[in-house]
């Protein structure tokens, strides 16, 4: 005996609010993954500029200590 035929979730609907809420929804996960690109580009940069900026204080801080013990035992 035949089987009635069943609607899959991929059939496409005939209500224009569905398809117009389908668009929102897809145009909102797009935005959402390109924000999730450029935030995590920017923490990747802010990273990177923190780090160099913590390895020059180290440096700047240990050639001044450098300076200092020199100065003062005359080495």
């Amino acid at each position: 005996m035949a089987q009635p035929a069943r609607l899959d979730d991929h059939t496409p609907s005939l209500d224009p609010a569905a398809i117009e809420r389908a668009y929102l929804r897809e145009k909102a996960r797009r935005r959402a993954r390109v924000q999730r690109r450029n935030e995590s580009r920017s923490s990747n940069a802010r990273f990177w500029v923190v780090l160099a900026v913590l390895l020059a204080l180290t440096v700047f801080l240990t050639l001044t200590a450098w300076h200092e013990i020199q100065t003062t035992f005359g080495v």
